[in-house]
């Protein structure tokens, strides 16, 4: 697809955005999503939803607000680490084959398939030919999962190095913050160069027609939430028209002879 511009050149900032158009848009959309999710239910549907991006950069925020209002049996929140032992010796692919969705369900990744080209990559947890060839063996994977019929969107979430620091400072000052900061984090943060360079490659090789990336700049978290779940909104919902199923005629009737209910005309 069209060449992408350098990540740490993308606007960051949006218009000043009041609360209450916030929580009227948020609602709107989370409404949305929810009416989405059943038809989906209703229809067999099936979603992968991929968020990557720095440390602090509101992945966690986003999905948060993106499920707050879903059907909980049916959405499945994959947050991805290390691989365990378990996992350990297998293709990189296979933790993510196996978390895959079933029919009417959905699958949301906090972090992706896309460690290989990241993490893996920079800290040297794989051979330049193995990172090298992830790119063509992460592009099938998802040709794979579209042409099944599975709706896959890719979301990077991007952050300015100096808000990533003020949000790391806060979360050190917050008790109840502290946990989300470990060592591994400085380490990643101190690699910033390494780490833009290695997002670039990833939008340029694999931002496919089947699977495109969206990217949202997070400095302000009210407009990365509105447009993380606008992007949602509106790859889950393309092509789809939302419409009120009718009333089975036998639960009608079931209702009809327990309770002499009656639909009204």
């Amino acid at each position: 697809m069209g060449k992408w511009p350098r990540l740490d050149e993308i606007e960051l900032i949006d218009g000043p955005l009041d609360d209450d158009k916030y929580e009227r848009d948020l609602k709107k959309l989370q409404n949305q999503l929810l009416d989405l999710q059943i038809h989906h239910l209703r229809t067999g549907g099936r979603a992968v939803i991929g968020l990557d991006g720095w440390d602090a950069a509101g992945k966690g925020g986003l999905i948060e607000r993106a499920v707050a209002g879903l059907e909980p049996k049916s959405v499945h929140v994959w947050r991805i680490g290390a691989p365990t032992p378990e996992e350990q010796g297998r293709h990189y692919l296979w933790r993510f084959w196996d978390r895959l969705p079933m029919r009417g369900n959905w699958a949301i990744f906090d972090r992706t398939w896309y460690g290989r080209v990241l993490v893996e990559r920079i800290e040297g947890f794989c051979s330049k030919a193995e990172w090298k060839r992830a790119y063509g063996e992460i592009n099938e994977f998802e040709r794979q999962l579209t042409d099944d019929g599975v709706r896959v969107v890719k979301i990077l979430v991007h952050v300015s190095a100096e808000e990533q620091k003020r949000r790391m400072i806060d979360r050190l000052t917050r008790p109840n913050k502290r946990h989300k900061v470990g060592l591994e984090d400085f380490r990643n943060i101190a690699k910033r160069k390494q780490y833009l360079e290695a997002y670039d490659d990833l939008l340029e090789k694999t931002d496919t027609k089947n699977a495109p990336w969206h990217v949202v700049a997070s400095d302000d978290k009210k407009h990365a939430r509105l447009k993380g779940l606008r992007i949602l909104v509106e790859e889950l919902g393309r092509g789809i028209e939302i419409v009120e199923p009718p009333l089975d005629p036998e639960i009608a009737k079931a209702a009809k002879d327990l309770w002499g209910w009656t639909p009204k005309k």
